[in-house]
């Protein structure tokens, strides 16, 4: 076995060490690049990948690469894998209590499975190793630091339909939705919202008056809100109603 391949099987998962770090002075504000740029902390499963990837983001004036000591403090983390695997679970859900971070997933062969898989370990971003090229790795990188997230065009039809199959069989028979208001609650506050005052609500959802005010009440008392025009306010706002 060569040294190369010595050095491969032996570099931790997960680390991440420039060669000329020592070298680098400490900045001053953590997490911010200088000059504005996105600073990134690269996690790979072996050398190879780790040393590819560096090379390409290194080149940019738009990012600046970190050492491990200071990957924490990264704006992204990025993780090249050949595959989701165990190992690569496990580094998602230890990058995933970093808020101040976020991750992006550079992979060589996305499972259809994985993408739940990628939802929970709050992965912001995925580019298959195929099309990461220098300009669409930095797009990521930027996309990120800019709190957007970045899909490839079949796996967001994917997450759609996963959003879509989640409403219909398991929160639509418990009368919820993804939003912070369940079909009963935003029912409600619709007819609030149309002039309707307690007894009318009562007649029209075929619940008791005592029911209606204690569905206005609990969501005024869990979103904080003040009334039932702040209430109003508050679901036109977001979408809600």
């Amino acid at each position: 076995m060569t040294t190369a391949d010595t050095t491969s099987r032996t570099t931790e998962r997960g680390q991440y060490r420039r060669p000329d770090a020592g070298r680098r002075a400490a900045r001053t504000t953590p997490g911010a690049g200088a000059g504005g740029r996105v600073t990134v902390a690269v996690y790979a499963e072996d050398l190879i990948l780790q040393t590819g990837m560096v090379h390409q983001l290194r080149m940019r004036p738009e990012i600046e690469l970190i050492p491990e000591a200071e990957a924490d403090q990264a704006q992204v983390s990025l993780v090249v894998v050949d595959m989701v695997d165990d190992a690569t679970v496990q580094l998602l859900h230890r990058l995933q209590r970093n808020t101040s971070t976020r991750t992006g997933l550079v992979v060589g062969f996305f499972e259809s499975g994985a993408l739940q898989t990628m939802i929970e370990c709050g992965v912001a971003a995925v580019l298959r190793r195929g099309e990461a090229d220098q300009d669409r790795l930095v797009h990521l990188v930027k996309a990120m630091a800019n709190g957007e997230g970045v899909l490839p065009g079949d796996l967001l039809g994917k997450l759609l339909d996963h959003v879509s199959s989640l409403q219909r069989t398991v929160l639509d028979p418990r009368g919820l939705t993804l939003s912070t208001l369940t079909a009963r609650e935003a029912e409600m506050i619709r007819l609030v919202s149309e002039g309707f005052d307690t007894s009318e609500i009562a007649q029209k959802t075929s619940y008791s008056e005592r029911t209606v005010k204690n569905v206005l009440h609990e969501v005024a008392t869990r979103l904080e809100l003040r009334n039932r025009a702040h209430a109003v306010g508050y679901a036109m706002r977001h979408g809600l109603i």
